[in-house]
């Protein structure tokens, strides 16, 4: 069971690893929002807009906790298209705890447009029925979510929620008072599927908002008890095109069946039928999309990953990934030939997963580490590993939420799927291929920020990483 990397590079980094701790310690801390200059704009595609909520060429206040802070509102972006509705919107999207969003969906109910709305079922009970017993009983976890939310909807602070509070801020409950039907994936009958991790909308059977972006504090604004947080970061889409849009309205439609408390008919996860992926005409782009899941059963080459991988192997000069989590080894081999003809590839991933035993980030660095209970997985670390993988330095509490690859800055494979086997075989989810390199742009300045200041290689993290094994392991 090796430990130690295999090349020489990294097994010296190893060596001058409390000196490494204190470089990088003092080197990357986060650097203060003040010394940040804002960017210039980039152009925007006219059929596929690109926002991103730690944007540097964009500020705008917090509405919750009003800070200013560089970004795009990710909020506002999905309020404003929401007001254009004429008929209807259709949101599938895994967790919604925006008031906002929930208030503009309210007025459009109001006047005449159907709504719907489709969430997974963890999420899927408004804060006024929620037990603080229960709550006191959850994980770390999703009791850091729950008493977030909890203390964001108490705005007078008095440990009780009241009528008036959960009117003005749980957003569940201010779509049950507006009449707006809700299902969870619990509707097939079933006690839910995977996970529900759609993050989209259509509207008027035209527009599509989609990203990597839920609808909630932490994903768009900052933890609303932490005032040094920008919110996980994530990206959003707002793509004009009906034929793209009939594709989400079908997979909605899936979802929904005929609407709650009625038949069993909705279908998540694998009872819907298998979907490849479908080319869609937009001017001036290449689009792909595909949904998932996808049964093993099918040939992985079809699946989602399997797209994605096809994706990376056609790229020609640069990879460039900001990843939540990248775990589907597959992916990993069909880089490997990427990288073995001049391919420079750079990839990024949350803190929080990068160093994990089952991480294609130490298959790249060329490293393995044994899991929890010291046993090695299946990791093939990369004969001629790379040094231009590791984390991002973020704000206090954010995370790496991206899920999305530029390749010779001209392609963007983005979506709501993490690059593991969960998501391509068990969870619904989506994912695009865009060929556009204005949209690209937006992507690789994203990249670029994250990657600037970013801890590579043999990261302190890693090296604790190790070291921890080694002695749990007795190695």
């Amino acid at each position: 069971m090796r430990l130690l990397p295999k090349s020489p590079w990294l097994r010296w980094g190893i060596g001058f690893g409390l000196g490494l701790l204190l470089f990088v310690g003092v080197s990357s801390q986060f650097r203060s929002e003040a010394t940040l200059p804002t960017l210039d704009p980039l152009p925007q595609d006219p059929y596929i807009r690109a926002y991103f909520n730690q944007n540097q060429a964009a500020t705008y206040t917090d509405p919750y906790r009003q800070i200013t802070r560089h970004g795009d509102d990710l909020e506002q972006v999905i309020i404003d298209a929401i007001a254009t509705a004429q008929v209807s919107i259709d949101i599938a999207v895994h967790e919604f705890s925006l008031p906002g969003i929930a208030h503009a969906l309210a007025e459009r109910r109001a006047a005449g447009v159907e709504v719907r709305v489709v969430v997974e079922n963890t999420y899927s009970t408004p804060m006024a029925q929620r037990n603080p017993g229960a709550i006191a009983q959850l994980d770390e976890h999703y009791q850091a979510k729950a008493n977030d939310l909890y203390a964001f909807i108490d705005t007078n602070q008095d440990g009780a929620l009241g009528e008036e509070e959960l009117r003005d801020r749980d957003a569940l409950t201010i779509l049950a008072q507006a009449n707006i039907p809700l299902i969870d994936d619990t509707a097939d009958g079933s006690k839910g599927s995977g996970l529900m991790h759609h993050k989209f909308m259509v509207v008027d059977g035209r527009t599509v908002v989609t990203g990597s972006a839920n609808w909630t504090l932490s994903c768009t604004h900052g933890d609303f008890a932490n005032p040094d947080s920008r919110g996980n970061a994530n990206s959003l889409l707002v793509i004009d095109s009906q034929p793209l849009a009939q594709r989400f309205q079908a997979e909605f439609s899936d979802l929904w069946g005929d609407g709650p408390g009625r038949k069993r008919d909705s279908l998540f996860g694998l009872q819907k039928p298998h979907r490849p992926s479908a080319l869609i005409a937009i001017p001036g782009s290449g689009l792909a999309v595909q949904f998932s899941p996808v049964s093993k059963t099918q040939p992985w080459a079809q699946s989602v990953n399997g797209l994605i991988a096809k994706t990376l192997g056609q790229a020609t000069q640069s990879v460039h990934l900001a990843l939540f989590v990248f775990s589907d080894q597959a992916i990993s081999q069909q880089l490997v030939p990427v990288a073995n003809r001049g391919v420079s590839i750079q990839t990024l991933i949350d803190p929080s997963f990068a160093y994990r035993s089952y991480s294609e980030g130490l298959d790249m660095l060329g490293v393995t580490l044994p899991d929890h209970t010291c046993k090695r997985d299946n990791s093939v670390p990369w004969a001629n590993p790379i040094t231009t993988v590791g984390v991002p330095v973020l704000p206090p509490g954010d995370k790496l939420h991206h899920k999305f690859a530029v390749l010779d800055q001209n392609t963007v494979i983005v979506g709501s799927q993490n690059w593991s086997q969960a998501a391509n075989n068990t969870n619904d989810e989506n994912l695009l291929v865009i060929r556009n390199p204005t949209v690209a742009a937006h992507f690789e300045r994203e990249f670029q920020r994250l990657y600037d200041g970013a801890e590579l290689g043999m990261t302190p993290q890693l090296q604790e990483a190790i070291a921890r094994q080694a002695e749990q392991c007795g190695l």
